[in-house]
């Protein structure tokens, strides 16, 4: 999700910076070290999918309820932590804030609510398949 974001929100349609607070340079400094963490991450996560594949115990549901509830908890911290209380940065500015951080947090509780829906229907099969 935070690549998503830096790239839709930061570069494509330039609405704000990971970090708003200073001059336009320190700003795009910002997003680069996001963007370098966010790639770290994303580098990461491959590694751990292809060693729980080696190892036999990859299981496509858990690999997307990891993805939403990831994306989703992103998300929220992000309009909730970064947005509202340390304010590093606003959605849009110039712009009625209320329908953007109203939008922003709720899709990130959709996401998160679908990675867990996901986890406890993979869970209850899991352990119906262990029992039969």
């Amino acid at each position: 999700m935070a690549a998503v974001d830096e790239i839709v929100f930061h570069q494509l349609l330039g609405w704000h910076h990971f970090y708003d607070r200073a001059t336009p340079a320190i700003g795009l400094l910002s997003d680069g070290l996001l963007h370098a963490a966010e790639l770290f991450a994303l580098v990461g996560g491959f590694f751990l999918i292809a060693h729980t594949v080696r190892t036999g115990r990859f299981r496509w549901s858990s690999a997307f309820a990891g993805f939403f509830v990831g994306a989703g908890v992103f998300q929220v911290w992000d309009g909730v932590v970064d947005h509202k209380v340390l304010r590093v940065h606003q959605i849009r500015y110039g712009v009625d804030l209320l329908p953007y951080d109203i939008a922003w947090v709720t899709a990130g509780l959709v996401l998160l609510a679908i990675g867990v829906v996901i986890a406890v229907v993979a869970g209850r099969a899991d352990r119906a398949a262990d029992r039969g």
